[in-house]
């Protein structure tokens, strides 16, 4: 998989812009500030409608200007597809496929594929628990696009749930039982959504954690412990050892989720928000004995960062082709004897595009096609 060309109208800083990309090595190299991310993290938008910088789509389009709008042409199979999307603030965004119009925007998820490397990634180790649960969720929906159904499914249960749970909080002493009775309708909705997703995070993770305790080994080399990765249920507060984290069947999980509803209603209905589910699920990141975060030093933090997200290319890669590879300003934050060891494992990767401030912060191995870019002017070098 590979992307072949892009083109960004009105999206961050440029007004117009066009390349040609190829397979391998492709590193935009350009001061801070001149536009070298915004043009990775729109490739990076293509594969998951959304940004690994910022939580809304507003700051993506141009200072005023009504849109801003993504092409990029995408080979994959054998086959090429041109992805368009419109981002419309305030607005919901439009998407076409090979010129014709898609129903959904998460239509177009699938077509492209990315693992991206960040200097944000250190908020998957020191971050809060949402970080975490936005990994997995976005890397789920690349392995499996129609599972961005069933997350946008859970949010619109969790709005019109906790609306209710506010409203039945304030009528409890009149009308509150014909909410209630409304209540366990959505009891029942949230069990079931909340099931599903939580069984494909726990399939998700089986598959990860294999290869992310593989190549934290590696990246860290002479590690006194092991990683070790757990799904941290918001069950388990309630039901202790009887929460089913060995289990797959989401029969089992919705009836734990419903089991867990009715023993927590008077303290949902009292905070008047929905208290367990995957929306308070979080990835459990461990050194041994001790929790990564608060105690992780800065470079193992950074190990874990990176396994993790070599550990999500692994899992991309089974399906049968490489995701696209995108590391932005990452090499600048490591020492020496990590980039080398990030390098090795990217050498052989189909595409890699890469940013930086200075040539020298890219290891050798990863020599290749180059541009500048200078004050939103892109250029290649020959």
């Amino acid at each position: 998989m590979w992307v072949s060309h892009l083109s960004l109208t009105d999206f961050r800083s440029y007004p117009e812009v066009s390349i040609d990309l190829t397979p391998g090595v492709t590193t935009f190299v350009g001061s801070n500030g001149q536009g070298k991310t915004n043009l990775v993290e729109a490739i990076g938008y293509v594969a998951t409608l959304g940004s690994h910088r910022v939580a809304s789509d507003a700051p993506l389009v141009r200072i005023d200007t009504s849109q801003g709008i993504i092409r990029c042409s995408v080979t994959a199979h054998d086959r090429e597809a041109l992805v368009e999307i419109a981002i419309i603030p305030g607005k919901a965004n439009k998407a076409r496929v090979n010129r014709a119009d898609v129903a959904r925007v998460r239509d177009v998820l699938g077509i492209l594929r990315v693992v991206v490397f960040a200097p944000e990634d250190l908020a998957l180790v020191k971050g809060d628990p949402s970080d975490r649960r936005r990994f997995l969720d976005e890397l789920l929906v690349q392995r499996s696009p129609r599972l961005a159904g069933t997350i946008s499914d859970l949010d619109r249960v969790l709005k019109q749930r906790n609306a209710l749970l506010k409203s039945a909080s304030i009528a409890r002493r009149s009308a509150g039982e014909e909410m209630l009775r409304t209540l366990h309708v959505w009891d029942e909705q949230l069990a079931t959504i909340g099931a599903e997703l939580t069984v494909a995070r726990l399939d998700l993770l089986d598959a990860l954690t294999p290869p992310a305790i593989r190549d934290y080994g590696f990246i860290a080399q002479e590690v006194s412990t092991e990683l070790e990765l757990h799904y941290l249920s918001s069950l388990e507060a309630t039901l202790g050892e009887r929460t089913p984290s060995a289990s797959r069947d989401r029969a089992v999980w919705a009836s734990a989720l419903l089991e867990v509803v009715e023993i927590r209603r008077d303290e949902e209905l009292n905070r008047g928000v929905t208290l367990v589910g995957p929306h308070r699920d979080d990835l459990a990141i461990r050194m041994g004995p001790v929790p990564a975060k608060g105690y992780a030093s800065h470079g193992e933090s950074w190990s874990i960062a990176l396994a993790l997200r070599l550990a999500s290319f692994d899992v991309l890669k089974a399906d049968g082709e490489d995701p696209v590879l995108i590391l932005d300003d990452v090499f600048a934050e490591l020492d020496v004897a990590r980039r080398e060891r990030l390098a090795q494992r990217l050498v052989n990767a189909n595409q890699v595009l890469i940013t930086a401030a200075v040539d020298a912060d890219i290891p050798k191995e990863l020599s290749g096609s180059r541009f500048h870019v200078d004050a939103g002017r892109v250029t290649y070098d020959l």
